[in-house]
């Protein structure tokens, strides 16, 4: 049972050390969650959006004021330093990002160079969001992922990085993040991947559950 489980760990989350740990999502008491369905969306390819989407706790585009975007093959790479403080940006016209309902509900897909309505952009554009407010741990469902790789990088409002945490094999799973210390500084973060089918997010969880001391 035990070899079991460690197959079905990501990397990571049983030794870690490093400033963003990926931890158990079922360990993280959070407060807040932000999901896909109450906005318009497409089957296929999703509904194109080529501005900064704009939620309640959080806003979603493709990188940050600074950075800057380079292509592996077909994926979106995120390179270079944010400016503080942070800035969400969109992607190019059709390389941005779109909504997608799936399976009945509705996911958030990121467009990579090919652009859209492009399968092979689909899902292989880089992810960015901020959070309205600082925060000390997260979680995100992701979907799709055919065992190719992914990275989260996890920056403070002032667009330095508190580090970058990699996740392999990808598919269909809850990844948790928790700052190291309870730190309560992550203010952005910027995901990419490699993933030969790409992937999408859904259900953010995030919000620093009340200090009753």
């Amino acid at each position: 049972m035990r070899a079991l489980l460690l197959s079905l760990t990501p990397t990571g989350l049983l030794a870690c050390g490093a400033p963003v740990c990926l931890v158990d999502p079922d360990s993280l008491a959070l407060t807040r969650v932000i999901t896909f369905d109450d906005i318009r969306s497409g089957g296929g390819p999703g509904l194109r959006m080529d501005d900064v989407l704009i939620l309640d706790g959080a806003g979603f585009g493709e990188r940050f004021a600074g950075q800057g975007l380079a292509a592996a093959d077909t994926h979106d790479q995120v390179i270079g330093a944010a400016l503080g403080p942070l800035i969400l940006l969109p992607g190019a016209p059709g390389q941005n990002l779109s909504v997608v309902h799936f399976y009945g509900n509705s996911v958030l897909n990121g467009y990579g160079p090919a652009g859209y309505p492009r399968r092979e952009g689909q899902g292989e554009g880089a992810i960015a969001w901020l959070f309205d407010n600082d925060q000390s741990a997260l979680s995100f469902e992701l979907r799709g992922g055919e065992e190719g790789a992914a990275l989260a990088q996890f920056l403070r409002r002032d667009g330095s990085v508190i580090g970058a945490v990699p996740v392999e094999p990808l598919g269909e799973m809850t990844l948790g993040f928790a700052r190291a210390g309870d730190i309560r500084d992550i203010a952005g973060v910027v995901l990419t991947n490699t993933d030969p089918q790409g992937i999408a997010i859904d259900t953010l969880r995030f919000g620093n559950p009340p200090d009753l001391s």
